[in-house]
């Protein structure tokens, strides 16, 4: 017969393995996961200031990413879907730098912190990817209302937020969306 200490002894590890991230005592929300996919193209505005720092000590600024088309996706490593979005946003990366800049932002609390490096780390991504803050979280950040997982933004080379979509953005949207942008603001290849 299993004694009560015994029984608590196997399920507990499960428990906190199964909750791991998850805290009681804290107080922001987790960012919806499920949004129904749609694309925005966003009037001209300011441009959006921004400050993070990434996970390896870069930054991820409205400074440091001027003069380029900025690539913003949104995730969180628990998310599969997210997951999915980080794939194209490493390819798009890989096949268009230094045309476009590209960094993630992940949505999830400072705790998480270890297993973001552990993810970044394993998925070997090329471009920054920074923790963010709490008002980012809740969707009160610089990109007011983005607090959907995967999600992306797209900024002209001045910063200005042009393009946004919830939900999974494939490999030929994510590029195609990305030309749109070169287009509408007359940078990008000459023509042919």
């Amino acid at each position: 017969m299993t004694s009560a200490r015994s029984l608590a002894a196997l399920v507990v590890p499960f428990l906190i393995a199964a909750n791991l991230g998850c805290t009681a005592a804290s107080p922001e929300p987790k960012p919806d996961t499920k949004p129904t996919a749609s694309s925005v193209e966003m009037p001209l505005a300011p441009p959006v200031v921004y400050a993070w720092t990434d996970i390896r000590g870069r930054p991820v600024t409205t400074q440091a990413m001027a003069g380029r088309i900025t690539v913003i996706g949104f995730i969180t490593t628990y998310d599969v879907v997210s997951q999915a979005q980080v794939r194209f946003l490493d390819r798009l990366s890989r096949e268009h730098v230094p045309r476009v800049n590209v960094a993630v932002l992940v949505l999830e609390q400072p705790e998480n912190l270890p297993m973001v490096h552990a993810y970044v780390d394993a998925l070997e991504l090329p471009f920054p990817v920074a923790m963010a803050d709490a008002p980012t979280i809740r969707g009160d950040g610089p990109f007011k209302g983005l607090h959907h997982v995967p999600a992306i933004t797209i900024l002209d080379r001045d910063g200005r937020e042009r393009h946004r979509h919830l939900g999974l953005l494939d490999r030929a949207a994510l590029e195609k969306a990305v030309v749109d942008v070169e287009i509408e603001t007359k940078v990008g290849r000459p023509p042919r």
